[in-house]
């Protein structure tokens, strides 16, 4: 399978249940090095699916949204992920003053939450994914945005299908 042409993936999802499952199939194709940007109005399920994903990867505590505090960490046998949510950012330059800027490396998973509001400041997203609410359910879509996002949405998508 060329991984070149693998830039995007869509879904529905009937409920939260539906969104924490999508979660914990994702977590099979994250590594460290990623960055995953998450999208959607507010209540869109942008922490149930984090939540999945963590899950997914083997944690078993609780997983909180990172609102007030900005940034969660969750250290994963070697693996570092943070779970930013930057909405409560007045000015990108925030980003900038928090120091966020060390934590996106190739030893971390960094999954953020309300992307826009750091501007140009983040790093390029391998990987963001839009959810968007519906009157029943939600749809989900994940885009590629790096070759490294590509390669590792066509091998998820070819272990989905095996």
């Amino acid at each position: 399978m060329n991984s070149e042409s693998i830039s995007n993936f869509t879904c529905y999802l009937a409920d939260e249940v539906a969104t924490h499952h999508l979660g914990r199939q994702l977590a099979a194709m994250l590594h460290a090095g990623l960055t995953v940007y998450l999208s959607g109005d507010l209540g869109a399920g942008k922490t149930t699916l984090t939540r999945g994903i963590l899950h997914g990867l083997g944690y078993t505590h609780i997983v909180k949204s990172p609102t007030y505090n900005l940034v969660e960490i969750y250290k994963i046998s070697r693996l570092y992920l943070y779970h930013f949510d930057f909405y409560r950012f007045n000015d990108c330059l925030e980003w900038e003053e928090a120091g966020f800027r060390e934590y996106f490396n190739a030893s971390s998973i960094c999954l953020v939450e309300w992307p826009e509001k750091a501007g140009e400041m983040l790093p390029r997203a391998d990987l963001h994914i839009f959810l968007k609410i519906l009157t029943t359910g939600r749809n989900i879509e994940i885009q590629a945005g790096t070759k490294t996002g590509k390669q590792c949405l066509a091998h998820w998508k070819y272990q989905s299908n095996a």
